[in-house]
């Protein structure tokens, strides 16, 4: 078995690009389950008036495409913010055997907070959750993208 590598820098790095773009700095990549890279995204909901267009659900529609499949067992998902109850709902649907985050969400979050969708006995799939993976980084870009919109 090799050790754990955290994928958590490429999900920084979509995020800042997404700030770059005017959108909330949320940053994702997803990993099939021999580690290779299916897709990367940081949020576009502005740039595409699409209200689903998180950083989640485009990793998850882009490497649906790519395998031809609505299930990606074995997968590994690194996002910067805590996943909504949309995007933990696309995540069980979708078979994800991990979910690694940085920053938790109080306030809109779906795995630890508000909905908490995988601990529902609906939820057809709960994947092993891994929270904190550089939190501090993840929470000052959201901090500070939100502090220059307010200034």
């Amino acid at each position: 078995m090799s050790p754990f590598r955290s994928h958590m820098d490429i999900a920084l790095s979509e995020a800042r690009a997404a700030a770059e773009r005017g959108e909330v700095p949320v940053g994702a990549v997803l990993l099939a389950a021999d580690g290779t890279e299916l897709a990367r995204a940081g949020n576009r909901t502005r740039e595409l008036n699409d209200p689903t267009a998180h950083a989640e659900i485009l990793v998850l529609r882009a490497a649906c495409a790519l395998t031809r499949s609505e299930r990606l067992p074995g997968a590994s998902l690194y996002v910067t913010l805590e996943p909504c109850a949309m995007c933990a709902a696309a995540i069980s649907a979708a078979r994800i055997a991990r979910l690694y985050y940085a920053a938790s969400d109080p306030k809109s979050g779906g795995v630890a907070h508000g909905a908490r969708v995988f601990s529902h006995p609906q939820a057809h799939h709960s994947p092993e959750v891994y929270e904190g993976l550089a939190a501090s980084e993840a929470e000052k870009l959201l901090r500070d993208f939100f502090a220059a919109r307010r200034a």
